[in-house]
């Protein structure tokens, strides 16, 4: 099992973050403690569970996904998904573009052209590089591997809907901009991953339904 790891206002990291952003140090605040285990996902299906829910809903990715869990009788794995048939993956909700990208990368792992334990060694940059080699995966679907089964610290995933609409709140701006965001998140550096798990929180916990204010209680 993996290290459980927690995030509140005696680490470090989260310390030198409230320090560098005040407006970050108020969500901080906000949602409270982060607790997690990294490290615990099969690598393989989940990136199967990330192509799936390329550009669209959480919601509707999720619902997918299960339904694809269910045909693989609980246990999606490389020799399981080379043995159904396009058809049955696309009856479970997915596109033709998707099916074929979940075949490129089961042909990659299956033919050792991607090997997940070898990324564990590797840098952001070379990670993102070998991961993105593999058509069908594009720089949030490696960002998300990073940050969430690499526990990387330091990926800005400017390409997540999720982290975009928690950033537009955060700072009131409608500028999504990647140079603009890299600008205003250079603060965060070298810890833009937790930076970003705290956005996701405060998502999560519905406080970006509301104004966000720096000074109100």
């Amino acid at each position: 099992m993996s290290e459980i790891i927690t995030l509140d206002m005696n680490t470090p990291s989260v310390q030198y973050l409230c320090k560098k952003d005040k407006r970050l140090a108020k969500v901080i605040s906000m949602v409270g403690s982060i607790t997690y285990e990294p490290h615990n996902e099969d690598p393989y299906s989940h990136m199967i569970h990330e192509i799936i829910e390329q550009m669209m809903s959480i919601k509707a990715g999720q619902a997918i996904y299960r339904r694809l869990e269910t045909l693989c009788d609980g246990s999606i794995t490389p020799d399981i998904i080379s043995r159904l048939s396009d058809e049955a993956i696309r009856n479970c909700g997915t596109s033709n573009a998707k099916v074929s990208f979940i075949r490129e990368l089961t042909t990659a792992v299956v033919n050792k052209t991607l090997v997940f334990a070898d990324l564990t060694d590797m840098t952001d940059a070379e990670v993102m590089s070998k991961l993105t080699s593999i058509r069908g995966i594009g720089s949030w679907t490696a960002k998300m591997y990073l940050i969430f089964i690499l526990n990387r610290q330091d990926v800005l995933p400017f390409e997540d809907g999720a982290f975009l609409q928690a950033y537009r709140w955060l700072y009131k701006t409608d500028d999504t901009k990647p140079s603009s965001i890299k600008n205003k998140c250079q603060k965060w550096r070298p810890y833009s991953s937790i930076a970003a798990r705290f956005l996701y929180k405060a998502l999560d916990s519905g406080y970006t339904k509301s104004e966000f204010h720096l000074y109100k209680e």
